[in-house]
């Protein structure tokens, strides 16, 4: 453990530190000598004088402080994937980022994004019940946009003007808001609105939003995707210009063939044919004259869609693999830069190979400041595996495996009722064995697969004009006193804490709560809460636990739950804007009884005509999808991503307003068709990824329920402890922080052991399956990194050390206005 008077290697800021040190030497000066350190280099360099240690703690204090901040901010900026270069360089700049760097100021950001998006509601053409008047939103709008302005000041303050306007995002952004400023503001003035396509653009405030980099993430990976679809996207638009061509001038003469009329008709017919919505109603009119006319449109929808769509597939799946891992590469090397820089900040001179507790501490204080010194401590102990006094560059790049550990002590006995009586004991141990068996397991399989054949006999047997107030079915009551039997038997068995540590027994308990819920809403007539029945089948999905391939399969589906969630945000951006775009050009163009003169007239017809004694109201209700507000768009454009007859929707519009109001629905079935594809992409990399994952690791557990995810074990003695908790009342001596720490030593007293072992535990994220995954080439890539990025060992360190005035250290230094890190992401 380091002395009070250990130098910091590198210091942050030369000019703070440079002041605080200063005034040591003028205070020294006044003494008659020279001061104590002099900063040479961004090193502290001993200077001959005499000591004034009062002034030297209070200044070394102030510089460790900063190190330990700055070095947190680095490990931040690894984790968050934040590049290097908007790194803060001064107090001023730091008192920026701090202030935008916390979840409430990422709370104004995200709220302001989603009320300049929510406008659209208010806005004409507005959802008529939630219409205001012009003045409302404008004014709404105006304050949205000051405080996305106060937003950029705050990043302007922080990153400086250089940086500041060499960040792309955020100049897209700062064009995009004096746009919005100059119409809101036109707006206002005008007290009406006019066309504003560039309404479309608001989903940049909410993407550059920090909760959202999942979303800019996907759409960069989309970019990224683009070229290779692009390629493909226009060989499948050459063969269908070559089609089109062929197809008019083998159809035309055919003057009851309106799907090939001109060159335009068989361009758009054969473009919807390719989503297969027109077929075979395109086909028929040349059909009905020739036989033998069926080859052409065999032939371009083999090529077209059987080969080309999947060939497109095919390239966009290799690209996203290759950006995935590239995505996997870079991140990991960015983490590693943040680390190195990091533990320049806190090694000493004195020590510069290692980081001890003391400094561990302080640097968890600004990373962790809600993680108790009990915490702090283990963390520091799950790193040191060799037990060196000191963590070594080695141990620490393993800093963000530990992290986001849980720590509980582990328990003396290996059950949680080994302190019991011996007669309690044997019968608990019974039932402990019971539920831990493969013979208990199955069964419980078999009852969950007779209940699913009960549940489909039943549910068919019942007539339309059943209710389930009037009759609660015995096999109800049977199935689940079975399962709420098992559940006690595990819970008593395992204890609390192992049952509700495993997801699948989550998962169980869940399903069974909720099936006891329906139970009490049949039992007593509790209509509005019926719907809790229907999640009885839901137990059905406990029997994939029997296979490693459908454990695989549901693993897999859970992983891509948050990711989905980002890839369903990211369309939703896409569809906002479309739907803008169509509310700007299509608004009130669609009404019933309109598009007479087109050739989908019937489906926009509503008409009553007399049948007997009685008139009936013949619709064909396409006229509900129109543009009219923010809302009916939204239904519209899923309607068109989904294909089905969504050439309807588009010569409809086509036929209110021009032939160009095509290139809208057609550029829209391309932005989807690419999302789309990168969705399933990502699903096939996903589950492909697990597989190869399983394949290559071939750990399959005894009891497919037992998730202990990653685990690190720790062990403390009372020595230790003690040392520790005399350490922390030097540097942190609140009593609120050291209670933790003193809770070890009681309870190794309550207990009588002379150290207590502790458990960490985390969940396995796909980063711990990609470090085992790619573990061979991971080696090559830190070795390339180390390479590329430290320097060669030489004597210059020796020098430093030596020497009472040295050029510089051997060490990189992380400067903070450094641009390294080319491996980072943002």
């Amino acid at each position: 453990m380091e002395s009070d008077d250990d130098v910091p290697l590198i210091l942050t800021w030369d000019e703070v530190n440079s002041g605080l040190l200063n005034e040591e030497t003028e205070r020294g000066d006044e003494n008659g000598g020279g001061g104590n350190y002099d900063v040479v280099n961004n090193a502290v360099i001993p200077t001959p004088g005499p000591k004034n240690y009062g002034a030297q703690n209070v200044s070394l204090r102030q510089s460790w402080e900063m190190n330990y901040q700055e070095a947190a901010i680095y490990l931040q900026e690894g984790e968050n994937n934040d590049k290097f270069f908007t790194h803060p360089r001064n107090p001023k700049a730091l008192a920026a980022y701090l202030f935008a760097h916390n979840h409430l100021f990422y709370m104004m950001e995200l709220l302001t994004g989603l009320l300049l998006m929510m406008l659209s509601l208010c806005e004409a053409p507005a959802v008529p019940s939630l219409r205001l008047d012009v003045y409302v939103h404008a004014t709404l709008e105006l304050l949205a946009l000051v405080m996305v302005a106060f937003e950029l000041c705050m990043k302007l303050r922080w990153l400086g003007f250089h940086t500041f306007i060499r960040h792309k995002r955020t100049m897209v952004k700062m064009c995009v808001l004096l746009l919005q400023f100059v119409e809101a503001i036109v707006v206002l003035i005008r007290q009406t609105s006019h066309v504003r396509v560039t309404r479309a653009l608001r989903p940049i405030f909410l993407v550059d939003c920090r909760y959202c980099g999942a979303v800019r993430r996907n759409l960069r990976q989309i970019f990224q995707s683009l070229p290779p679809f692009i390629d493909i996207l226009l060989l499948l638009l050459f063969f269908m210009v070559i089609f089109a061509i062929l197809g008019f001038c083998l159809f035309s003469p055919n003057t009851s063939d309106p799907y090939f009329s001109t060159l335009e008709n068989s361009l758009v017919s054969l473009f919807v044919l390719l989503t297969t919505a027109n077929f075979p109603d395109v086909m028929m009119p040349a059909y009905s004259k020739n036989r033998w006319s069926c080859v052409f449109f065999i032939v371009y929808l083999s090529i077209e869609l059987y080969f080309v769509m999947n060939l497109l597939l095919a390239v966009v799946f290799d690209t996203f693999n290759d950006v995935e891992k590239m995505k996997f590469k870079s991140l990991l090397l960015h983490k590693r830069s943040a680390i190195d820089h990091a533990f320049q900040l806190l090694v000493s001179r004195q020590r510069p190979m290692g980081v001890s507790l003391k400094q561990f501490d302080g640097l968890m204080r600004f990373y962790r400041p809600r993680m108790s010194a009990r915490d702090r401590f283990l963390t520091y102990k799950a790193l040191n595996t060799s037990g060196a006094p000191m963590l070594s560059l080695q141990e620490f790049y393993k800093f963000y495996e530990v992290t986001g550990l849980k720590w509980k002590a582990r328990r003396s006995g290996e059950h949680w009722f080994d302190d019991l009586p011996h007669t309690t004991f044997l019968i608990f141990k019974g039932i402990n064995l019971l539920v831990k068996s493969k013979a208990f397991q199955y069964a419980m399989y078999v009852v969950v697969a007779i209940n699913g054949v009960w549940i489909l006999v039943e549910t068919y047997t019942l007539n339309s004009g059943f209710s389930w107030s009037r009759f609660v079915p015995w096999s109800y009551i049977v199935f689940l006193t079975i399962y709420g039997v098992e559940v006690l038997l595990k819970l008593t068995g395992l204890g609390p804490m192992a049952y509700f540590s495993s997801g699948w027994n989550l998962f169980d308990f869940s399903v069974t709560v909720f099936a006891f819920l329906g139970l009490i809403a049949l039992a007593f007539d509790m209509e509005p809460f019926y719907f809790i029945v229907v999640l009885r089948p839901l137990q059905l999905l406990r029997l994939f636990k029997i296979k490693q391939r459908y454990r695989n399969v549901l693993d897999t589906m859970f992983e891509l739950f948050p990711r989905m969630a980002s890839l369903g945000l990211t369309l939703i951006i896409f569809y906002y804007s479309f739907a803008i775009v169509g509310m700007e050009f299509f608004a009130d163009v669609i009404y019933p009884n309109c598009c007479n003169t087109s050739t989908v007239a019937e489906s926009y017809k509503q008409v009553s005509v007399p049948i007997g004694n009685k008139t009936v109201l013949l619709e064909g209700y396409y006229y509900l999808n129109n543009f009219n507000n923010i809302l009916s768009s939204f239904v519209t454009l899923f309607e068109l991503t989904v294909v089905n007859n969504w050439y309807i929707t588009m010569e409809g519009v086509t036929s209110m307003t021009s032939h160009w109001s095509r290139l809208y629905f057609m550029t829209f079935y391309i932005v989807t068709m690419v999302v789309m594809t990168i969705i399933v992409a990502f699903i096939l990399d996903a589950f492909v990824f697990r597989m190869n994952y399983s394949r290559k690791n071939r750990e399959p557990l005894e009891n497919p329920e037992d998730e202990n995810g990653i685990v690190f074990e720790v062990e403390v003695n009372r020595d230790e402890a003690l040392s520790t908790l005399e350490l922390y009342k030097q540097t942190c001596p609140g009593l609120s922080s050291l209670s933790s720490l003193q809770g070890v030593l009681q309870a190794m007293d309550r207990g009588g052991h002379s150290s207590l072992v502790y458990l960490g535990r985390r969940s396995r994220t796909k980063s711990d399956l990609s470090m085992k995954m790619y573990e061979e080439e991971i080696q090559e890539w830190y070795a390339e990194y180390s390479h590329e990025n430290l320097p060669q060992p030489d004597q210059s360190l020796e020098r430093v050390l030596e020497s009472p005035v040295s050029d510089q250290p051997s060490f990189p230094e992380p400067q903070l206005n450094s641009q390294t890190g080319p491996h980072s992401i943002n």
